[in-house]
């Protein structure tokens, strides 16, 4: 493993696994050979959430919310509200779907592993 430093004016966002976020790389996946990864995602503003009922196949997903409100729904709880300081836990295989959020969404995403697969799931 190595040293990773982020600064913020040395980065940029870019598009991602979903068109209506952008995502910040934290260097997390390259410090730690992929093992972890670690992103600033923010919302596109003027975009809605259309995303599908998916699940990732990995071993651990946790988000906190830097700013704004995201409304997920998940499989077993229904919909669930996150503001500024949530954080929530997504236990592997969970089926979930993004609802709505506010255009001055920020939250953090760390997974284990940096790279993985993503499967959409029937309603």
């Amino acid at each position: 493993m190595k040293l990773s430093v982020s600064h913020a004016e040395d980065s940029e966002f870019t598009s991602g696994l979903r068109g209506f976020f952008e995502y910040r790389d934290l260097g997390i996946k390259e410090a730690t050979d992929g093992r972890f990864g670690a992103h600033v995602i923010r919302a596109v503003p003027g975009q809605h959430a259309v995303g599908d009922r998916h699940v990732h196949e990995l071993e651990f997903q946790m988000v906190y919310i830097l700013k704004g409100w995201v409304n997920f729904w998940y499989e077993g709880t229904g919909e669930v509200t996150l503001k500024a300081g949530s954080c929530v836990h997504q236990p592997p295989g969970i089926p979930h779907q993004e609802l709505a959020y506010s255009d001055d969404l920020e939250m953090i995403e760390i997974v284990l592993p940096a790279e993985f697969e993503t499967l959409e799931v029937a309603e």
